[in-house]
């Protein structure tokens, strides 16, 4: 049984424009939701939110342990005291973002050459701090036919290099976690790899002089032989 397990932002999409740390839209987001659903809310009530939602962002406060999206506005918004129901101020704080995803150009042709292969192709994604598990889903819902087993930091309830989530991968398949090929863009990645000893790829689309292993698919075709 052939296991490979990608990465998803950075290694097969991105989000247009996004930089690793998306704090500096908070602020677009919640001015959203008081423009939307909040009525009148000051500049204040909404600078207080933007330092509760940095506060939980893994990229300024390391962590590991993930926390819903309810969990994370309920706590951005209760100074606003406005009674906004959290589904809906989450999906107008990220509809706000305008967020516009690519898949790259080399990646259907990848998966699908994995699947002629006869791979198992799973995902294992760091979702974007409060953002749902269903919104993120929306986003590459042309990914999703070729992805046999889906893992994200929601669903697994941690983030990378926690061990969780590519070890729920080992045991759906019941199969040694050493024998999973995983493919990352980041540093959290290859730590993981390393903590359990399975094949790593570190991949470096943005440049292609840097010492990554691969710089697109076609690189990795030939690793694989494929």
């Amino acid at each position: 049984m052939k296991i490979i397990v990608f990465d998803l932002g950075g290694t097969l999409m991105e989000f247009v424009g996004m930089p690793p740390t998306w704090i500096d839209y908070y602020r677009q987001g919640f001015q959203s939701i008081a423009q939307s659903l909040g009525g009148n809310v000051s500049d204040e009530d909404i600078d207080l939110s933007v330092e509760i939602m940095k506060a939980y962002n893994p990229r300024v406060n390391y962590r590991e342990i993930e926390y819903t999206p309810e969990f994370i506005f309920e706590k951005a918004l209760k100074h606003w005291d406005k009674g906004i129901e959290l589904e809906k101020a989450i999906k107008t704080f990220f509809d706000g973002l305008n967020l516009n995803t690519i898949i790259y150009n080399d990646t259907i042709d990848m998966l699908k050459c994995l699947k002629e292969n006869r791979y198992i192709i799973c995902a294992l994604t760091d979702i974007p701090s409060a953002m749902p598990d269903a919104y993120f889903k929306s986003t590459i819902e042309n990914l999703l036919p070729y992805i046999d087993f889906y893992v994200s930091s929601q669903s697994c309830g941690y983030r990378k290099p926690n061990t969780h989530g590519i070890q729920l991968i080992a045991d759906k398949y019941t199969t040694d976690i050493k024998n999973l090929i995983f493919v990352g863009d980041e540093e959290k990645d290859k730590k993981l790899a390393q903590k359990v000893g399975c094949s790593f790829y570190l991949i470096d689309r943005k440049n292609e002089n840097s010492a990554a292993d691969i710089h697109n698919m076609s690189e990795l075709k030939f690793i694989l032989k494929l």
